[in-house]
């Protein structure tokens, strides 16, 4: 059994037991974190797909921990007008366990 859901602006397919990283959340580690936009389930017997989200399901999962993904480099120019710009940036995340998916 897995679910679809949606937080962060994103969508992501998740087991139980999972852990993935999602964009940050204002919760503090070892909290518990209830999805409740789940766009789809699938089971054993078939698939359930909302319109836009499935009614009384939520997922349970437990944050693992918070913290800044690898940096990256980030170079604008113009050509020819001898202007450049470099900046460095670091994604802020929320490593997340999913525990439970009720359906």
């Amino acid at each position: 059994m897995y679910a679809v859901i949606e937080t962060g602006g994103k969508q992501y397919r998740v087991n139980e037991g999972d852990e993935i990283f999602i964009e940050k959340l204002n919760v503090e580690e070892n909290a518990e974190v209830n999805f409740d936009k789940v766009v789809a389930i699938a089971k054993e017997d078939g698939m359930v797909v909302g319109a836009p989200y499935v009614e009384n399901a939520t997922v349970k999962a437990t944050v693992v921990k918070n913290g800044k993904g690898k940096k990256i480099t980030v170079f604008t120019y113009k050509p020819k007008k001898s202007s450049s710009r470099k900046m460095g940036h670091r994604q802020a995340y929320t490593k997340v366990r999913i525990e439970s998916i009720n359906a």
